[in-house]
């Protein structure tokens, strides 16, 4: 069965009942009398019941049953009619950005960063995900993403922005760590760090061992404080419980690492632009 909840005579129905009559809710509409009485008798038809009973005397109207139920239904989906035409009218949902970090990236830097972009521009949104280079190159390569921070070699490839990254081995401020073999606490496989440190100790003819493995900065940096193994860490991510290690310890200083701005092959838009502009300036 097919109703008539024409929004138009629901209107005109609901401004009937709260006007107490048809003269007064012409005048309301801004519709004749005439034209008000037909969609009133229109809506009754579609419905196929009676929803108001009229004094011709007094010209006053009153809902029947029928009239006293649909009017309460009537009034919530004029209501949510408005409501949705208010959100139409608003302007569009902000452009989303998509931005790959580093699983390393430092929590209360990456917070901070955030904060910033969306107090600098809230008709932007940022989407990030987070992942090892090798990842976030691949997600840049097949479009996933728009713009990534990656960990790499100073000067590998192209990029719209880089940062050194000064390198530290640190070990347990509270704890002496046995060093034959080095125990290493550090991020898994591809990751710039770990590679570092493994040649670095290679070159230095000892031996090594992986005494723990963390996706993320906390659990290499907790690994670190706890003694579980020493680590080779940006100046950003030591900690207070951390020890430096230095070339008295057997640990000679290492060349500075890379962080880079890059994008996929793909031409950027406005929004993606303003974001790299936003990294490369404030970044540090």
């Amino acid at each position: 069965m097919s109703f008539g909840f024409d929004l138009d005579l629901l209107r005109t129905f609901a401004a009937v009942v709260d006007s107490g009559g048809f003269t007064k809710a012409a005048e309301r509409i801004h519709l004749t009398q005439s034209t008000v009485s037909q969609q009133v008798k229109k809506l009754e038809t579609n419905i196929g019941q009676a929803l108001l009973l009229r004094d011709k005397s007094t010209g006053s109207v009153q809902t029947t049953e029928a009239g006293e139920l649909l009017l309460s239904y009537a009034r919530r989906l004029l209501a949510t009619a408005e409501e949705a035409m208010e959100v139409m009218r608003k302007p569009a949902a902000p452009k989303t950005v998509r931005l790959g970090v580093p699983e390393d990236f430092a929590g209360r830097r990456l917070i901070d960063l955030l904060c910033g972009f969306s107090a600098a521009s809230p008709h932007i949104r940022l989407d990030t995900v987070s992942g090892w280079s090798t990842e976030l190159r691949r997600l840049l390569d097949a479009g996933e993403i728009d713009l990534a921070l990656i960990k790499r070699e100073p000067g590998d490839g192209a990029c719209l922005a880089s940062w050194k990254e000064e390198l530290i081995w640190v070990e347990s401020a509270a704890r002496a760590v046995e060093m034959d073999p080095v125990p290493l606490a550090v991020f898994p496989v591809g990751c710039i760090y770990r590679d570092r440190a493994i040649r670095a100790i290679e070159r230095s003819g000892r031996r090594w061992r992986i005494a723990y493995t963390s996706q993320g900065l906390m659990g290499v940096q907790a690994a670190v404080a706890s003694g579980l193994g020493i680590s080779l860490l940006p100046s950003d991510a030591v900690l207070a419980e951390h020890r430096q290690l230095g070339a008295v310890d057997g640990f000679e200083d290492q060349p500075a690492s890379e962080m880079a701005l890059v994008k996929g092959r793909a031409g950027l838009s406005n929004e993606a632009k303003y974001l790299g502009r936003f990294l490369a300036d404030n970044l540090a």
